[in-house]
């Protein structure tokens, strides 16, 4: 059941942290790493992890790892309101294949939202790299 089961040392999420695959930052800490979807949903679509956390999902993770993580989420997504100006913003995390986790690392995606602008399907098209670092210094520099 993907709800239960063991932490998989080889995610794509745990190869960022690592530093094993790049990925375009937005922000680090000593506890979380902030950086862009390479599958975006829209513009400015942003992850969130933990860095040593070994949570599969919401269910797993330890109410401190929880926090840094959710910390982070709140000063990003002020960064990406105020460099990109959305009309809101998606908060949102998966918890099981049924309900859309393809990761099982924890993470928490923060997705722009414009009026009149569809939404793109979850994992749909890989972007374009140096957009993606483009977006990801644009959200970067907005951090206070």
């Amino acid at each position: 059941m993907s709800l239960d089961g063991q932490y998989d040392e080889g995610n794509i999420f745990a190869k960022i942290v690592r530093g094993e695959i790049p990925a375009a930052k937005v922000f680090e800490d000593d506890d979380t790493l902030a950086f862009m979807d390479a599958f975006p949903q829209g513009d400015g679509h942003t992850l969130v992890v933990h860095k040593r956390s070994r949570a599969r999902n919401l269910l797993d993770v330890e109410p401190a790892e929880l926090n840094a993580v959710m910390a982070t989420v709140q000063r990003v997504a002020r960064a990406v309101r105020t460099a990109l100006a959305p009309d809101g913003i998606v908060v949102t995390q998966f918890n099981g294949a049924p309900a859309g986790q393809t990761v099982f690392h924890l993470h928490v995606h923060i997705l722009p939202r414009w009026e009149g602008v569809a939404l793109g399907r979850h994992g749909a098209g890989m972007a374009d790299g140096v957009e993606l670092g483009a977006l990801a210094a644009q959200i970067a520099a907005a951090i206070v």
